[in-house]
C-alpha cells in the first residue's frame, strides 16, 4: 500500500481545493429547495466550478475500472439513495432529503466535500438521520491525529451511530485524495480501535459515514452508479476533507457558511 504524505506545497494546494469544494455547497445551498431539479442543481454547479472557481469538477467523466464514465458533474442522492445518485429531470418535492457530493479539482488537488440538504419541512426521523450522521462524521473526524489508527475512527463513527440505532453502510468508505481523486488508505467507518493504517502527518482522507435508518444493506441500480437501501429505508451522509497534523487534525472543506460544528467538537491541538 502507497500512501502519499504531502509536503508544504501538497497541504496549502489541499487547503485551497477543499476551500473551494465548501464554497460550491454554500452556493448550491440556498438552491435546494422544492420545485429544483437535480439537473438544475448539476448545471448550476458546473458552471459555478468552472467559471467562478476557475476549477475542474473531478466526478464528470471519472470511469473507475469496471465503471462507465459518471455523466455529471455532481452526485445528487436523495431519500433512500445511499451515494452517486446521477442527477436527472425529476423536481425535488417538500420533505425530501439530499446529499450533494462534489469534488473539485484546482491545480491538480482534489478536494471533496458532501452535505445533506432538507428541502422544506421533513419528517422528524429525516431530521434526526441528518443530525445524526453529521455528529457521526465528527466523532470519527476527532479521532485523528498522528499516531492515532484509522480502526479509532471507525470504531467511533459506528459505536455512536449504533448507539442511536442506525446502521452502517459498509460497502463504501473514506478514502486517501490528493492529486488523485481516489488514494490509500480506505478509511472504514466501522472497526476496532487500533487496527488498521497507522496515520501520519501529512495524510489528507475523506470521513464519509453513509448511515441508514434501516438495516445496512445496500444494492446499485440499473445505472451502474446510484446505490440504494435494499429495505428502501431513508439514508444520509456528510463528508469532509481531513489533513493529519502532528497533533490532531485539520479539516480542510470548511467555509464561512458551513453548518455549525456540534457542541461536542473541541479544536484540534
Amino acid at each position: 500500500m502507497t500512501i502519499t504524505i504531502k509536503d508544504s506545497a501538497g497541504m496549502d494546494g489541499m487547503r485551497v481545493a477543499g476551500r473551494l469544494a465548501a464554497e460550491l455547497l454554500d452556493y448550491l445551498a440556498p438552491l435546494v429547495k422544492p420545485g429544483i431539479t437535480t439537473n438544475e442543481l448539476d448545471r448550476l454547479a458546473e458552471d459555478y466550478t468552472t467559471k467562478v472557481l476557475h476549477a475542474i469538477s473531478a466526478p464528470l467523466n471519472y470511469a473507475p475500472g469496471g465503471h462507465n464514465p459518471y455523466p455529471k458533474s455532481i452526485c445528487t442522492s436523495i431519500n433512500h439513495q445511499v451515494c452517486h445518485g446521477i442527477p436527472n429531470d425529476k423536481p425535488l418535492k417538500r420533505g425530501d432529503i439530499v446529499n450533494v457530493d462534489v469534488t473539485v479539482i484546482k491545480d491538480g488537488w482534489h478536494g471533496d466535500s458532501s452535505r445533506m440538504y432538507m428541502v422544506g419541512d421533513v419528517s422528524v426521523a429525516a431530521k434526526r438521520l441528518c443530525n445524526l450522521t453529521y455528529e457521526a462524521m465528527w466523532k470519527g473526524i476527532m479521532k485523528v491525529r498522528e499516531g492515532a489508527y484509522l480502526g479509532d475512527i471507525g470504531y467511533a463513527i459506528q459505536t455512536f451511530a449504533e448507539g442511536h440505532g442506525l446502521s452502517v453502510v459498509r460497502e463504501f468508505c473514506g478514502h486517501g485524495i490528493g492529486e488523485k481523486f481516489h488514494e490509500e488508505p480506505q478509511v472504514l467507518h466501522y472497526g476496532k480501535p487500533g487496527t488498521l493504517e497507522l496515520l501520519k502527518a501529512g495524510m489528507t482522507i475523506t470521513i464519509e459515514p453513509m448511515l441508514n435508518v434501516g438495516r445496512k444493506e445496500i444494492k446499485e441500480l440499473g445505472d451502474g452508479w446510484t446505490i440504494v437501501t435494499k429495505d428502501h429505508s431513508l439514508s444520509a451522509q456528510w463528508e469532509h476533507t481531513v489533513l493529519v497534523t502532528p497533533t490532531g487534525y485539520e479539516v480542510l472543506t470548511l467555509s464561512a457558511n458551513s453548518p455549525a460544528l456540534p457542541a461536542f467538537v473541541t479544536p484540534s491541538a
